[in-house]
């Protein structure tokens, strides 16, 4: 993972931070999310019934591939001297797109803005794309609010 200064990641407003690897939704990964939120409806975790859709066949959740995204992030640039990096929300984030079982998902970050909070405080704004390989239409689309945290203030 590259680590920039500050001064040289807040020149990269409005530019691409990076793409992530891509990683593979399995049916396995989705069962596992579904045990984890008990949210078990037949399109995640039945094969059988999930056929008979017009999705033909289990997707991911739309909070599974939302969720995916803090992997994505690690392979970013960071910022030198960052003590605590926070997830802070979202401004807007639509599913667009479903995510089918074995497919293939990757994020594509721009940074959007950086604002200073307090002093050893800082607010990123990122837009950010989750892609399904092979198809046009992404799977999400967000805009990321994230706390970053420097020095002793943590």
């Amino acid at each position: 993972m590259t680590e920039l200064t500050l001064d040289a990641y807040t020149a990269l407003t409005g530019q691409e931070l990076g793409v992530s690897d891509w990683i593979e939704v399995t049916q396995a990964r989705i069962d596992a999310f579904a045990d984890c939120t008990e949210d078990r409806q037949y399109i995640h975790v039945d094969p059988e019934r999930a056929a008979e859709t017009p999705f033909g066949g289990t997707i991911a959740h739309g909070f599974l591939t939302l969720s995916l995204l803090s992997a994505m992030v690690y392979q970013l640039p960071s910022i030198t001297g960052t003590t605590m990096a926070v997830n802070y929300g979202m401004n807007r984030m639509r599913f667009i797109s479903p995510v089918p079982s074995g497919a293939r998902i990757r994020g594509r970050f721009v940074l959007q803005k950086v604002e200073e909070i307090r002093p050893g405080e800082i607010q990123t704004t990122t837009e950010v794309t989750v892609e399904i390989e092979g198809q046009d239409k992404p799977a999400l689309a967000a805009e990321w609010l994230g706390r970053r945290y420097f020095g002793d203030k943590t």
